[in-house]
């Protein structure tokens, strides 16, 4: 856990601009990576980079450095909820977006125009050229007319890149693609100058070689229709993540001394109080004080069932309140919000690299120089053994075409764009490219019982009084002390200690303190108070309880109950006896995660009785579960796991199953569980059925197969097509085609994630 809880250098998002290939990712990330204590991650799809800053580097330095590099940067706004915008109702959402998801849709747009003129310019030069009975007196330099917008502005953001790179010593697959067309189009066009009468008459033959103007002009719009297809597809990619962001509420009617006014809904603070009317969303993450409902969660959960709020009731922001009027207290507002932080967890997933990634990133840095020199010694080896000028030439220059490593700079980032913002519309945060690793290994998974398995949501079956004090009195101070606590089993207590006395307000309490896994105590109307379990009573009192009393202890709890005990200034004053549920969809849950290959184990607090019981109702084996442990022994039971050869994922939801969640090789966590679990988690899913996190693993597993199906396809098309081009066997026109097939079957593969069904 040490990795996630130290201090870290500051986190700079920057957009870059300018970018065309993995080659450029890499010219960024090494040029970045020279500043002392600065790492670059950049994506491609997201034109985006994620730069960690030591003290002492300005963002200043950061873009001048990009800026060196022959790119475009600036900082990006931070992904924010529509509703921290402030904008009205009927505004565009689009605006709302990060500028990183924004600027996908920019390159589709300005490519389409250079896209249709060389379209329609390339029909004619293919047709006189390619096809004899179209041929006309000096058809060669209608061609040449005809090829030249094409091969000039069509084709200028190819020759921009390469000569900005150009410029820096850099190479980028722009400079094959800017080569091989100029090539094809300057060797015609001097063909046809020294010999102005090479097509003078049609039909006859060229006695001084071929003409490659349809070459030039084919192959300039073959690839400007692959990076159309490509800027579109990527549009639709990063569509999960704005949609995400525009979940959030635009407008709060805030309730002030009794007067409602309707305010922007990032004007609300902390403390602030607002009503949420049926139909409405909720405008931020807060506690109901007023009203009961049904609140619909699913856009945020992917569970569709509504969860029934009512007063004391956590709520989060931009979940819709579908029945009742409720009065809600804000809690948390703009980026402290439960949506913010989704969010900026999927930003960061979608900018980080997978180990996998890297090995492609390593080839592509070398590609270029390698296939410039395969192309020069293509050249030379055919005009030297072949002796014709023509084939030398049309085999160099598909040797130039074929080999763009646009794919093999897509396959892994648009992968993960994909598979990521499928993730959050179902309630499922990948928090970085590693966990797609991770789920592939995994073949154990530990679930803590309460709030994963069961409901979490217990209540008092018995009070049993053991003292002078009567029952309401015992559950009166022992609702007390509890009401401090977030465990699960406190509230229950605090709920019923409420509810026995008539909704009236509970004593308050002093020098509260918790124990984990132990008990809770404090001071509640100057009687000192403890709640919590045996060994740990037994060594605050000095001794274990009676024989008498722990045989009704035991009694409780061989039933199935959860038992604690509760002493009263320093004597055991009773117990009180608690019972949870099992989740409708847990033991369906725990059959996907067997389908998936995973061994479920069961740890709990609880004792061994309870633990059988929801064991059984599930379906782990008796022989996976382990009661009566405490926090630190959660920790423990995922490492005896790990010695043993396991790799293990644990999913909890509590501050107690942080630290095993940091251990285990795949934590994930809940969404309906603490802050602290979900920042130790590798993995969160928003909903809390188990359902989900099978949902969440097959995900993982699913992108993680479809980025190596990406690569398999982009290393495989450079390993058969250059050869290919070099032996002559590939015309240009052909591997233009085909280079641009590579990229958008790349993206293709990806975009199959977006349809996933979990």
């Amino acid at each position: 856990m040490d990795h996630k809880t130290a201090q870290l250098p500051r986190i700079v998002e920057l957009d870059i601009g300018g970018m065309t290939c993995a080659s450029c990712v890499n010219r960024v990330e090494r040029k970045l990576g020279k500043i002392e204590g600065v790492h670059a991650s950049v994506n491609l799809p997201l034109e985006s980079a994620r730069v960690e800053v030591p003290a002492g580097v300005s963002d200043e330095q950061l873009i001048t450095t990009v800026a060196a590099a022959g790119y475009t940067a600036k900082v990006k706004a931070q992904p924010r909820p529509a509703a921290a915008s402030g904008e009205g109702e009927g505004e565009d959402h689009g605006e709302h977006a990060p500028s990183s998801a924004g600027s996908v849709e920019a390159p589709a747009r300005t490519l389409l125009p250079r896209l249709a003129v060389a379209a329609v310019l390339t029909v004619p030069v293919v047709l006189i050229s390619m096809v004899p009975a179209a041929h006309f007196p000096d058809w060669g330099w209608w061609a040449a007319a005809l090829a030249l917008p094409v091969v000039t502005w069509a084709a200028w953001p190819f020759h921009r890149a390469a000569a900005v790179n150009a410029r820096h010593g850099g190479s980028t697959m722009d400079t094959l693609v800017s080569l091989g067309v100029t090539a094809a189009y300057v060797y015609s066009l001097v063909q046809l100058l020294a010999d102005p009468g090479l097509t003078a008459h049609p039909g006859m033959e060229m006695s001084g070689g071929a003409l490659y103007f349809e070459t030039a002009a084919v192959v300039t719009t073959f690839l400007l229709l692959g990076r159309w297809l490509e800027a579109r597809a990527k549009s639709r990619a990063g569509d999960a993540l704005r949609a995400l962001l525009d979940r959030g509420a635009k407008r709060a009617t805030l309730l002030r001394d009794g007067v409602e006014t309707e305010v922007p809904a990032d004007q609300l603070v902390p403390g602030d109080l607002f009503v949420v009317r049926p139909g409405e969303k909720i405008a931020t993450d807060g506690t109901v004080r007023e009203g009961a409902s049904a609140v619909d969660a699913s856009l945020l959960t992917g569970e569709s069932v509504p969860v029934e709020v009512t007063e004391g009731s956590y709520v989060t922001g931009a979940t819709v309140n579908t029945s009742g009027r409720l009065v809600v207290e804000a809690t948390r507002v703009g980026s402290d919000t439960t949506l913010a932080a989704m969010a900026r967890l999927v930003s960061e997933a979608q900018t980080s690299k997978a180990p996998i990634a890297r090995l492609a990133d390593r080839i592509s840095a070398v590609f270029v120089p390698v296939v410039l020199a395969i192309t020069a010694v293509t050249f030379v080896l055919w005009l030297v053994l072949g002796g014709a000028l023509p084939s030398a030439f049309t085999a160099a220059v598909a040797v130039l075409v074929i080999a763009c490593p646009c794919a093999l700079g897509l396959a892994t980032p648009i992968g993960l764009l994909a598979g990521s913002g499928r993730g959050s519309q179902l309630g499922i945060l990948i928090r970085g490219a590693h966990v797609l690793e991770d789920t592939r290994a995994v073949d154990t998974i530990v679930l803590d019982k309460t709030g994963t398995v069961t409901t979490g949501r217990l209540a008092v079956d018995t009070v049993d009084a053991l003292g002078d004090l009567d029952r309401g009195a015992l559950l009166r101070l022992a609702g007390a002390v509890e009401s401090a606590s977030e465990h699960p089993l406190a509230r229950a207590v605090t709920a019923a200690a409420r509810r026995a006395h008539d909704g009236a307000g509970l004593p308050g309490v002093v020098g509260f303190r918790s124990a984990p896994g132990g008990g809770v105590e404090g001071t509640v109307e100057g009687r000192r108070v403890l709640v919590g379990r045996t060994d740990w009573i037994a060594g605050q009192l000095g001794s274990a309880p009676d024989a008498g009393a722990a045989a009704t202890f035991t009694e409780r709890e061989e039933a199935g109950a959860t038992a604690v005990w509760v002493a009263v200034d320093g004597a055991v004053a009773g117990i009180v006896a608690l019972r949870d549920s099992v989740k409708p969809g847990s033991a369906a849950g725990i059959g996907r995660l067997r389908a998936l290959g995973l061994r479920p184990v069961l740890v709990t607090g609880d004792n061994a009785a309870v633990a059988a019981r929801v064991a059984a109702e599930v379906g782990i084996a008796g022989e996976d579960v382990q009661a009566g442990v405490r926090p630190e022994g959660k920790v423990e039971a995922v490492r005896r796991l790990q010695s043993g050869g396991a790799r293990v994922a644990m999913a909890g939801d509590g501050v107690n199953d942080a630290p095993a969640l940091a251990q285990a090789d795949l934590g994930i966590a809940m969404g309906s569980g603490t802050d602290v679990a979900r920042e130790a988690a590798d993995l969160t899913v928003m909903g809390d059925d188990l359902n989900q996190v099978a949902a969440a693993i097959a995900l993982s597993r699913r992108t993680l197969a479809i980025i190596k199906q990406n690569l398999f396809w982009a290393f495989f098309y450079n390993a058969v097509g250059i050869p290919v081009a070099a032996l002559g066997l590939l015309n240009p026109m052909i591997a233009g085609a085909a280079m641009a097939a590579s990229s958008v079957l790349v993206v293709a593969n990806s975009l199959r994630l977006t349809r996933f069904t979990p």
